[in-house]
């Protein structure tokens, strides 16, 4: 039998990009090693163009541009589930590089069992070489855990209590229940929230999370702030309109960044962030960790 045709649900992979073509075109190289293809790439551009001289990920391309500001997350997600065909959505970060196992990993839990499937994500080094970019021992050798990530099971699933865990960077649902909660709520504008929204909603809808062993992929490093200052207002009115929501709020670790920065007042009982002061250009460029692996 064919890897495109193993066991489990056809799949797409969904990426959203602007800029960083050179992360991308790692990411279709990894597509283009995995043990098990997808069935396509769907690729929403948040540009007006696409980035030339693509290579083959090893399966179909479908592309979609997407307007409006200038990262329309939740935007981009919708119109790249609404392109894809696959009976699961894989949802991969631009700046991912998917290990081999990666597809064939995700497909053999939607295989098993309905879920949210949430996959190991470890970060790359400053600087690296281009050879090591196609080199998954060096890949795997170079890459490091976020210490605020719980560890991932070797192989197979683990149940996830926490549906606040998915993080957009890698993760796979079915698209019957993508479409069940209506996909990402596009009232989310700017950076933060509308993940943690769209799990808080499957979770409500009934769908389990787990940890899925072996769907790993390698974070592409660029300089991270610390805490993300260049989000401030985004993340401030995104954490407002989900406790509105949900009653209770997200991001609190950066809402604690900001708070210990002296800009907002702000607990987990307060009933609203109080702004204090807004940060300034040179506060906001003194946060930029060039060297920084997690924000």
């Amino acid at each position: 039998m064919p890897a495109d045709e193993a066991d489990g649900p056809s799949a797409s992979v969904l990426t959203l990009v602007r800029g960083r073509a050179d992360r991308l075109r790692n990411l279709m190289a990894g597509l283009a090693r995995q043990s098990v293809r997808p069935g396509e790439l769907v690729i929403a551009w948040m540009q007006p163009d696409r980035a030339p001289d693509l290579p083959d990920p090893g399966c179909p391309v479908r592309h979609r541009h997407v307007a409006g500001e200038a990262m329309p997350l939740a935007a981009a997600r919708n119109r790249a589930a609404d392109a894809a065909t696959g009976d699961l959505l894989i949802f991969l970060d631009v700046d991912c590089i998917p290990s081999p196992g990666l597809v064939q990993a995700y497909r053999g839990a939607a295989a098993r069992t309905e879920g949210l499937f949430l996959g190991e994500v470890l970060y790359l080094p400053p600087g690296l070489d281009p050879a090591a970019a196609t080199d998954d021992a060096a890949l795997a050798s170079l890459g490091r855990a976020h210490p605020a990530r719980p560890e991932v099971p070797a192989e197979g699933l683990r149940r996830e209590a926490d549906p606040g865990q998915l993080w957009g960077l890698s993760f796979a649902l079915p698209a019957r229940a993508w479409r069940s909660v209506g996909g990402m709520d596009e009232t989310y504008v700017g950076y933060g929230g509308e993940e943690t929204d769209l799990a808080a909603r499957l979770a409500a809808s009934g769908l389990p999370t787990y940890w899925v062993g072996g769907a790993r992929a390698y974070h592409q490093h660029h300089p991270v702030h610390v805490p993300p200052l260049q989000h401030f207002d985004a993340i401030l009115a995104n954490a407002t309109r989900f406790r509105g929501t949900h009653g209770r709020w997200c991001m609190t670790y950066w809402l604690g960044q900001f708070r210990a920065a002296g800009l907002i007042a702000w607990d987990d009982d307060a009933p609203a962030i109080r702004v204090l002061r807004r940060p300034g250009a040179p506060e906001i460029a003194a946060a930029l960790r060039p060297d920084a692996l997690f924000s």
